[in-house]
């Protein structure tokens, strides 16, 4: 399959959203517009009253009046096949803090069937539906975690003061070259989609958010939201086989500038780790557009983690969200800028091998191995709390 897979660009697309009560306020004119409720063209006027607009083009833009369900309809239900089909897809937002990024990844978790639900909501629902609907067996687990100040933290670790937190670290998948998986993280077996909404609302609440003066919700960190399936299958000679595809879907904290968010001291060194890796990112995307010879995953944990995501085998979505008000034209054009660059990045998605059930009960024991090791490194205190064991000297972990 490897041999026949091809080329295709990041599929990148715009979201605007209306102008929230403070723009209003403020009186701060439209200066983007789309051309209609969706569309592929976004057009920009630093004036309102200027004839003259720059007009950027994208794989799908929607305009202020799109809702949840257009934007999961025309971008996500697609990507959601292809994961069943058997590839590891990726889908994140981008934008300036208060443009929201949040509402589109995740909408309102206390109504999951309502209107306002968003992307991640109405994918576990119809990945159950689907999934119910086929004659055959499957499972799915899930993992969610944050990236905050550069550190690694699982939102769905259990809360129990008596247990060392074990300090999270990324290694090289040996079955994927150039994916990166993070070992001690949580995989939660799930049955129905309620069930990981409630795993899903416990470990948004965990998630560090503080209010400044662009949002009073603001996320101060990355989080990545990761359901795996797998699908029996029996071939023509009867044998079983495992499909397995994955689905990340990642919500990145806000980009801001520092002296209008009003952040200060803790909030100002937050704002900073945020930017420095945001800045990483878009090193990446520069060197994968103009084919350097380096590309820079490795200087933030999010590009490390994202690797297989930005020029690797994974079919992969920007989402990017700005403000069509004036007064956030700077931090507006910056994500445009940066979401054009990307356009051009280009992957080389492979459908993911399929296992033979022996292969996976291999897996499995490897894993409880590990488990065990990383048991008795624990109890010991040995370290941080990882066995030296799991990991061979040449994939020396950072």
């Amino acid at each position: 399959m490897s041999s026949e897979s091809k080329e295709t660009n990041i599929n990148v697309v715009v979201r605007v959203r209306p102008r929230n009560q403070k723009e209003i306020r403020e009186n701060s004119p439209i200066v983007i517009s789309t051309s209609g409720v969706k569309g592929k063209d976004l057009h920009v006027k630093a004036n309102p009253s200027d004839p003259q607009s720059k007009t950027y083009s994208f794989d799908k833009v929607f305009g202020p009046d799109a809702d949840q369900q257009m934007v999961y309809d025309e971008v996500v239900a697609p990507i959601l096949e292809e994961v069943l089909m058997g590839y590891n897809c990726t889908i994140f937002a981008y934008g300036q803090t208060g443009t929201g990024k949040t509402h589109t990844m995740e909408g309102d978790l206390t109504s999951c069937a309502g209107k306002d639900a968003g992307i991640i909501p109405r994918t576990l629902y119809r990945l159950f539906d689907k999934l119910e609907k086929e004659d055959s067996e499957y499972s799915v687990r899930v993992s969610f975690l944050e990236i905050y100040n550069e550190e690694l933290r699982d939102l769905l670790s259990p809360d129990d003061p008596t247990v060392p937190s074990v300090k999270l670290k990324i290694f090289e998948d040996m079955n994927r070259r150039g994916s990166n998986e993070v070992q001690g993280m949580e995989k939660i077996l799930v049955n129905s989609a309620q069930d990981v909404i409630t795993i899903l609302q416990k470990g948004s609440n965990k998630r560090q958010t503080a209010a400044t003066k662009m949002n009073e919700a603001s996320s101060r960190s990355h989080c990545i939201f990761t359901i795996t399936v797998h699908i029996k299958e029996t071939t023509s000679d009867g044998e079983d086989l495992l499909k397995v595809g994955k689905l990340n879907l990642v919500d990145l904290a806000g980009s801001e500038n520092v002296g209008r968010s009003g952040a200060e001291k803790g909030r100002a060194k937050e704002a900073g780790m945020i930017n420095q890796s945001l800045l990483t990112l878009g090193r990446v995307i520069n060197a994968l557009v103009e084919k350097g010879l380096h590309i820079p995953y490795r200087e933030s944990k999010l590009t490390r983690l994202l690797q297989d995501s930005l020029g690797g085998k994974t079919k992969t979505c920007i989402v990017a969200a700005v403000s069509p008000a004036k007064c956030n034209l700077e931090e507006s054009l910056s994500t445009l800028d940066y979401a054009h660059r990307a356009k051009n990045i280009r992957n080389k998605p492979e459908v993911n091998q399929r296992m033979t059930k022996k292969a996976l009960i291999r897996e499995y024991e490897t894993q409880i191995e590990r488990l065990k090791m990383d048991l008795q490194a624990t109890r010991d205190k040995n370290g941080v709390y990882l066995a030296a064991e799991v990991v061979p000297t040449e994939l020396k972990i950072t």
